[in-house]
């Protein structure tokens, strides 16, 4: 996995969520943000 910065990590998991096709690649970016501690969404 290429190195990115925590806005850049959120921003690929959220566009990996939109699309259908990209569900492993989603996985492997979220073991990422929880590894970080990273919150890809807003509480409302």
């Amino acid at each position: 996995m290429k190195i990115m910065s925590n806005e850049q990590l959120v921003a690929s998991y959220r566009d990996a969520l939109k699309t259908e096709q990209d569900k492993d690649w989603a996985k492997v970016l979220k073991d990422e943000i929880s590894r970080r501690g990273l919150r890809p969404f807003k509480n409302r």
